[in-house]
């Protein structure tokens, strides 16, 4: 009985690292979690709460009515960078980001 005591405490630790650090790396800087999840073995998403530390990870801090911080992205053309913070005051911008395939 001791035994499979110890076994699963030592499971749960395990387990426990691997959440944490999953977590952690979520955290990361884009490129850096790439790297990361393309080195994750296919099994790890079923075992590990991968939707719910995402969701948590990625669901930002800022509240109805709250300006958006700013950010620059390159025209589909690639010929000129667009800020956020140049449209605003003069007209209203509409932020879809998603994948209508």
């Amino acid at each position: 009985m001791r035994l499979l005591l110890r076994i699963l405490i030592v499971v749960l630790v395990v387990y426990g690292l691997l959440v944490a650090g999953l977590a952690l790396a979520m955290r990361q800087p884009p490129a850096t979690f790439g790297k990361i999840m393309a080195r994750m073995p296919m099994p790890a998403f079923l075992i590990l709460p991968f939707q719910s530390l995402w969701m948590n990870a990625r669901a930002g801090g800022l509240q109805v009515g709250q300006e958006a911080p700013d950010f620059t992205l390159r025209t589909l053309d690639r010929s000129a960078d667009v800020r956020l913070s140049s449209f605003r005051g003069s007209r209203p911008v509409v932020l879809v980001f998603g994948s209508y395939t």
